[in-house]
């Protein structure tokens, strides 16, 4: 496990859902719990390594369903743990729990260890994001505590903040959607023939919400793009744009080009391309696309 060192006197940690490179957590010291995801009765853990999430892919062309599991209670007490234990304050930061029912095993295990550790500040903070838009946010939380800020002023920002960060995806198979319980047969059947994708938004409930199906991925991309107009916020050097894409880079670099045709004042924006992590991966399958980004707000389209 990474732990802080002699500067710092608390640890920002996180899970695997924040979809950062192994290399990334690495270098800035983020500690992270992985999720896991079983193939074939075989159980796989998110290493936030680009093998896993190749591997994923692969096996998903090749018509094998993965299945996620949540993190239990030990496993996030152990985890945290080992940090208080080497001296540090901790704020575990994690994914959405609209999406995932974990974060309350999380939040079980910090209450014993707060009992535990009267004296140290452990605090969960739940980020009301999933893969990129966690990314983003994670990374200006880490930006401020290597700048110097104290722990309360990076949950204090954390808190205000968390809201401005924007999730659009397009998910190309509905049958991924189908066989993760998430769509009806019939339904994913239609969709399938009729080539429909649907725009997903994440609002500030943290869930997943359709707010457009497009028929075509040429027209979906070319939406998602548009739909950004909505809640993009001014474009700031400290800030970033990410794309994140399912095993279709070649689809993300001309999704990226496209992009900046259509906003030109971001052509000198530094918008990054990260391949999609194994959890959120599993249930919207190959050539799915997403962009996330910093929002003035997010939209009320709560359905």
């Amino acid at each position: 496990m990474i732990l802080g060192g002699p500067m710092n006197k608390y640890v920002i940690a996180t899970s695997s859902t924040s979809d950062l490179p192994a290399e990334y957590l690495k270098e800035h010291n983020i500690p992270f719990i992985s999720y896991t995801y079983t193939i074939d009765d075989k159980v796989y853990i998110d290493d936030c390594t680009e093998e896993s999430r190749k591997f994923l892919m692969a096996s998903m062309r090749a018509g094998k369903q993965p299945n996620t599991s949540q993190i239990t209670e030990y496993a996030y007490y152990e985890f945290l743990k080992e940090i208080l234990e080497a001296g540090n304050d901790v704020l575990f930061v994690d994914m959405t729990r609209a999406l995932s029912s974990s974060i309350n095993n999380a939040e079980r295990a910090i209450k014993s260890l707060s009992e535990e550790f009267p004296d140290r500040k452990i605090s969960l903070l739940d980020s009301y994001c999933v893969t990129g838009g966690l990314a983003l946010f994670l990374k200006q939380l880490v930006k401020r505590h290597e700048e110097g800020w104290d722990y309360d002023q990076v949950v204090e920002w954390g808190n205000a903040h968390k809201f401005e960060y924007i999730h659009r995806f397009m998910v190309e198979d509905l049958q991924w959607l189908r066989r993760g319980g998430r769509l009806s047969n019939a339904s994913a059947l239609l969709g399938t023939i009729l080539s429909i994708k649907p725009l997903i938004y994440i609002p500030d409930s943290g869930k997943l919400v359709s707010f457009k199906q497009v028929r075509g991925r040429k027209k979906a991309l070319h939406s998602l793009i548009d739909s950004c107009a909505d809640d993009i916020a001014d474009y700031t050097k400290d800030e970033e744009i990410l794309i994140i894409h399912a095993d279709a880079y070649e689809d993300a670099v001309a999704f990226r080009n496209d992009f900046i045709k259509t906003y030109p004042q971001f052509k000198d924006a530094k918008i990054s391309i990260m391949q999609l992590g194994p959890v959120i991966g599993s249930h919207v399958g190959p050539d799915f696309m997403a962009i996330t980004y910093h929002g003035k707000h997010r939209l009320n389209i709560e359905k």
